[in-house]
């Protein structure tokens, strides 16, 4: 049976350290760390990359509060609500769909201002995100929330609805499906799935970002829908699972479009500066005019027709 832990903070004077807000930020430095490393490897600059992913952070840390507040309303603007707990991040509830949407906006723009492929970004950090919400998903377990029904097994969450030696407000103790761990559970897998085709069949020009929102949203759909947290509602479906169904279905035929798309231009977008061919990094991080990789398509006659789209 999965523990819940006594303390979700510590108090360190003054300031108190919130576990839920480490786990965030430990996900966005994984992330940072890897799409770094990813980003080098298409030509593009470290230093460029974080200032593209500091802006992103914010705009998504931004568009995932704003999701989370309009799709479980509840508690910020119900009977019992508390409109300033728009602002207590720290309580949990950052919806991942908001997050990627925030982000990506801000990315766009970044990559108007750097002057880089906006594709070959987002090819870059997906599977980086998927990571990242492997370690963000242990905030949930420090908060006690996000679980599903309860449940009679060797593997249930025994939440004790007790943190910091405080009852929490609303939560019932039992023992419920762990949907956190399930999360992490399928992400972990998906990544695994996702890193291998995209190397085997050479994603590129967008794709390799459109299979991560495929995979992880159809585990999303599953997961989601045993959840148990009050959300808004459209007929019979969370909010959420339907956003996640729809999402499979738009990345797919995304996906679809963009390898047609590929076959008609002969080539897709791999290099940080929008163009066909991959070169082979040195030490110093310069092309090797001597080797070239391939992206498996023939290189362009130039730059992408629309670098930085």
């Amino acid at each position: 049976m999965i523990p819940s832990p006594p303390i979700s903070s510590v108090s360190l004077g003054p300031l108190t350290v919130h576990f839920y807000a480490i786990c965030i930020l430990a996900g966005i430095g994984l992330a940072l760390w890897w799409s770094t490393k990813r980003w080098e490897q298409r030509g593009g600059n470290a230093d460029d990359l974080f200032d593209i992913v500091f802006v992103a952070v914010i705009a998504g840390i931004i568009g995932s509060r704003i999701w989370h507040v309009l799709t479980s309303p509840a508690p910020f603007f119900g009977p019992d609500g508390d409109p300033l707990a728009v602002f207590y991040i720290w309580q949990g509830g950052l919806a991942i769909y908001g997050g990627v949407a925030g982000g990506a906006v801000a990315v766009w723009i970044m990559a108007r201002v750097k002057k880089v492929s906006f594709v070959a970004l987002a090819d870059t950090i997906g599977p980086t995100i998927m990571a990242a919400q492997i370690l963000g998903r242990f905030g949930n377990w420090f908060n006690q929330e996000l679980y599903g029904p309860e449940l009679d097994a060797w593997w249930a969450w025994d939440v004790t609805c007790v943190t910091n030696g405080q009852t929490i407000g609303g939560c019932v103790p039992g023992t419920y499906h762990p949907t956190f761990a399930y999360e992490q559970i399928w992400m972990l897998a998906g990544l695994a799935v996702l890193m291998l085709l995209s190397r085997r069949f050479q994603w590129a020009g967008g794709r390799v970002f459109w299979a991560y929102v495929v995979i992880y949203s159809a585990g999303r759909a599953l997961v989601d829908s045993i959840r148990t947290e009050p959300v808004l509602m459209v007929g019979p479906l969370r909010i959420h699972t339907l956003v996640a169904i729809l999402m499979v279905l738009f990345g797919v035929l995304v996906f679809v479009n963009l390898t047609r798309r590929k076959q008609r231009r002969g080539g897709e977008v791999v290099a940080a500066d929008g163009s066909f061919v991959l070169f082979a990094q040195t030490a110093g991080n310069g092309p090797d005019e001597d080797e070239v990789e391939k992206s498996g398509t023939p290189p362009s006659a130039g730059e992408d027709p629309s670098p930085g789209s």
